[in-house]
């Protein structure tokens, strides 16, 4: 009940977001402006081909003026056969001008595509954790998939038929003009009525499409969750229940989507009605002028002609508008993405860190809230000093902040007061990418990436031969299991490393922090996940690492840090006590009572 509850909340959140329809226009899309002038030199030469491929359609109602005024009426049968010689080279012309409007303006649009998306992606790799609290992966992933393949479609394909859509009307309206200033004036008199609808509806459109994009990201948000929890949906066997969850939403996708499809349509029937319909009567009224000698027969054609045209134009702008509507939004959220300033980021002049590295680690009276969880400090009044070198230990209940050190250390957030200093330099005056690369993280859920071991060990230091990788693997005791796999090192481990078993994972990771030989090194329950002989061999591995380096160790099994240097016990974010194992059970308190309990189990 809970699932179902926290999703349709966060249904009516995106049903709220897509009804905000504040800019109702297409002014988001100026800011493609900045992808789109790299390939200026691509647009000039697409828009000469559209002025090409508009201005043989439109020199063809000129042609018709002429064979019927000279040729049919004079009886010039050599006229006709000139006809037919110009007509074939006009649709030569026609045929490559579109064949270079259709290739320059699909190229465009794939590029600007492209790098749209690279855009979108590098920023989002440089947003904080922070970010991420509160804002959906898959809402994410939906911008940088779906949203940028309707920006794909809209320059790629519906500018380039906005654009000679619009261009033929500016010519038809003024050969029109040039044929019969009075029909023509007769036209414009149903202008008003055709702009009307497109205004209104257009603007109907945008709002459903933001609609419909809300409820396809909502659709992924589902499916990813569902699918990253397989085993628990069937352990459960909650397949039922889900089935008709997603059953619902994609029905209110579907919904959302016909509404604007039922917009789009009745915008196009619409204007078809009232543009052809005065065209009809207009042509009427100018066949009774051809009749009473006001107009020849060929001007009567060639406006025949030029309406179609103009006509058309308008028909196909009006389906046009609801693609660009489609595109505005789609731009919106794309750079609603984009504008997102990171929490974590550079000085200006960021302070070098000394070097050679010593691992000198400080935190002093530093206070600590979740964006998620503004209401409840998740360190309070911290303070800790970690000599070059030291191994400490963090140990305390569930809640108490151990791992909050580890995302403050590594900036993945900084604390609302009080400073952390890595080698005597505060970790806001430095640049976060130095002071990562002076941390190495072996954490709880290890992480294996889609590929092969190669790629995972290396992930840390890219730069590092075979050989050093094969050396980091042998001292996390995992080249044993990496060379019996099917192709060795190469072997594809695949998707979150589910061909490794956990404790395998577990000495992966241990085999990334080895390589990148780090001066602080962070483990994070190191060896939570191996059975008792892996994690004898991976501790041993871990001894050798930890030599000469600082090492912060969070763990909830005390036995793994009897031999620590110092243990740090702590509650509530706040520092309890500190340090030897002996000392620590002499003196009573939390940890008295967490090694008799862990202690006794075991003896029992």
């Amino acid at each position: 009940m809970f699932r179902q509850s926290s999703r349709s909340t966060r249904a009516a959140s995106n049903e709220t977001a897509s009804n905000d329809t504040r800019r109702r226009d297409l002014t988001p899309l100026r800011r493609l402006m900045p992808f789109l002038w790299p390939y200026k030199a691509q647009i000039l030469g697409a828009m000469l081909a559209l002025v090409v491929a508009a201005g043989t359609v439109l020199g063809m109602g000129q042609g018709m003026r002429v064979l019927v005024d000279q040729g049919f009426a004079a009886g010039d049968s050599s006229l006709l056969d000139r006809a037919l010689l110009v007509l074939l080279a006009v649709i030569v012309l026609m045929a490559a001008s579109t064949f270079g409007r259709f290739y320059l303006v699909s190229w465009i649009g794939e590029r600007v595509v492209a790098d749209i998306r690279r855009a979108v992606y590098d920023h989002v790799l440089r947003l904080s954790p922070g970010f991420f609290e509160t804002n959906k992966t898959s809402e994410i992933l939906s911008r940088l998939t779906t949203d940028t393949e309707v920006l794909q479609v809209v320059v790629g394909s519906s500018v380039s038929i906005a654009l000679r859509n619009l261009l033929l009307f500016l010519g038809g309206t003024g050969m029109l003009l040039i044929t019969s200033p009075k029909l023509t004036g007769l036209v414009f008199l149903v202008v008003p009525l055709v702009v009307f609808p497109i205004i209104l509806f257009g603007r109907r459109v945008r709002a459903l499409s933001r609609a419909s994009q809300d409820k396809i990201a909502d659709i992924g948000s589902f499916v990813e969750e569902t699918l990253s929890a397989i085993r628990t949906v069937q352990a459960y066997t909650h397949e039922a229940l889900d089935r008709v969850l997603f059953g619902a939403r994609v029905e209110d996708a579907f919904a959302t989507a016909v509404r604007r499809v039922k917009v789009r349509a009745l915008l196009t029937v619409i204007v078809i009605v009232l543009v052809f319909g005065a065209v009809g009567i207009i042509l009427w009224i100018g066949g009774h002028d051809v009749l009473a000698g006001r107009l020849s027969a060929g001007q009567l054609s060639a406006f025949v002609i030029y309406s179609v045209v103009v006509a058309g134009s308008v028909g196909a702008i009006s389906e046009v508008v609801g693609d660009l509507q489609r595109a505005a939004g789609a731009t919106e959220r794309l750079f609603d993405l984009l504008d997102t300033r990171p929490d974590i980021r550079a000085p200006a002049s960021p302070v070098v860190l000394p070097e050679p590295a010593t691992g000198a680690l400080s935190f002093a009276g530093v206070r600590f809230h979740y964006p998620s969880r503004p209401n409840g400090a998740a360190l309070e009044d911290f303070s800790l000093d970690v000599t070059p070198g030291e191994t400490v230990a963090l140990v305390g209940p569930s809640g108490a902040g151990k791992t909050t050190v580890f995302q403050l250390l590594l900036r993945f957030y900084d604390p609302q007061a009080g400073t952390i200093r890595l080698d005597g330099v505060e970790l806001r005056d430095a640049d976060p990418v130095e002071v990562r690369r002076r941390l190495g993280l072996v954490s709880q859920d290890p992480v294996v990436f889609s590929a092969n071991a190669w790629e995972n060990i290396r992930y840390g230091r890219p730069d590092a031969s075979d050989a050093e990788v094969r050396a980091a693997a042998e001292a996390a005791h995992a080249l044993e299991f990496l060379e019996a796999l099917p192709q060795g090192f190469d072997t594809y481990l695949g998707e979150k490393g589910v061909r490794l078993s956990g404790g395998q994972r577990q000495r992966l990771s241990i085999a990334r922090a080895i390589l990148r030989d780090p001066p602080v090194l962070l483990l994070d329950e190191a060896t939570s996940a191996l059975d008792a002989e892996s994690e004898r061999m991976v501790q041993d591995a871990l001894d050798r690492l930890m030599k000469g380096r600082t090492t912060l160790i969070i763990a909830h099994r005390l036995a793994t840090v009897l031999n620590a240097d110092r243990i740090v016990v702590m509650d509530e974010g706040r520092v309890v006590a500190t340090g030897r194992h002996a000392d620590l059970v002499r003196e009573g308190g939390l940890y008295a009572r967490l090694a008799a309990l862990q202690f006794d189990r075991a003896a029992e």
